[in-house]
């Protein structure tokens, strides 16, 4: 029987790692590699591992297609990205480097480094990263909605209008607040968020839970937006508006004691 081409097997591991089907990919990328062990072959294998949970073993992989080529860019984002869920920002600054300088224009690379960038305070190199990034790639990398206080109290208003009158008493003693960005801090209390893509958070204690002793429950109960997060997700303030309302009536859900499965099944996820 004809062999394979090392060309089809990887389109092959595409295509599964399209489909969530993380163990086919992976098994598909070690079989690429016998026939060809180079830098893509490594990369796909690093990707493939990472999207199975298996961070560490990615990362060696992704070593290995930047030791082979130092050129490869797809790689260096893709370590920058584990890099960045880490919270290790300099690390993953040093891969983004290393990516725009073998592809100046690389979508991904130039998004990537304006959150670093609007992570640390440089607003005007974020906005020119992400205007750069969408006139590359729009769809991926839409530029940022504006998400002003008005709007925020404006949304937040409609959504508690139409809630039934007793939740809305509940809700009345817990504030709505909005910050920029989450900290390092509560990152660190939830490691499977990302730091450019977490939305919104609710602390403190449910309804449905009692006093567990737990000096984190004590806490008042609290729902926090994160603007600049939510100004990097939607295409337009269509978009923007229906993600706002999604991300409170999800983080109003966490407070009335749903867990996330629960969220999915509303739509709320």
């Amino acid at each position: 029987m004809r062999r394979r081409s090392v060309e089809k097997i990887r389109d092959e591991i595409e295509t599964a790692l399209n489909a969530g089907d993380a163990k086919r990919a992976e098994a598909l990328a070690r079989e690429s590699l016998e026939l060809r062990p180079d830098a893509e072959g490594w990369y796909l294998l690093g990707i493939s591992l990472d999207a199975n949970g298996e961070w560490e073993a990615g990362r060696d992989a992704l070593a290995e297609a930047v030791a082979a080529d130092p050129g490869h860019a797809d790689a260096h984002v893709a370590l920058a990205e584990g890099y960045t869920e880490m919270t290790d920002y300099e690390g993953a600054a040093e891969h983004i480097v290393e990516a725009l300088r073998a592809d100046p224009g690389h979508p991904d690379a130039l998004y990537l480094r304006g959150c670093l960038r609007e992570r640390r305070g440089d607003l005007d190199g974020a906005a020119r990263d992400f205007t750069a990034a969408a006139l590359i790639d729009p769809d991926r990398h839409p530029a940022p909605q504006r998400l002003d206080d008005e709007t925020i109290e404006t949304v937040t208003e409609d959504v508690l209008r139409a809630l039934h009158p007793s939740l809305r008493a509940y809700l009345a003693n817990v504030p709505i607040l909005v910050e920029e960005q989450p900290s390092d801090d509560l990152l660190a209390e939830m490691p499977t968020a990302h730091p450019f893509e977490l939305l919104g958070c609710f602390s403190g204690r449910s309804l449905t839970e009692t006093d567990s002793g737990d000096p984190w429950s004590a806490l008042p109960p609290t729902i926090t937006l994160y603007r600049q997060n939510l100004q990097r997700f939607a295409h337009d303030r269509e978009e923007l508006v229906a993600e706002l309302r999604v991300t409170l009536l999800h983080e109003i859900g966490h407070y009335l004691g749903l867990d996330e499965d629960d969220l999915v099944e509303r739509g709320l996820d």
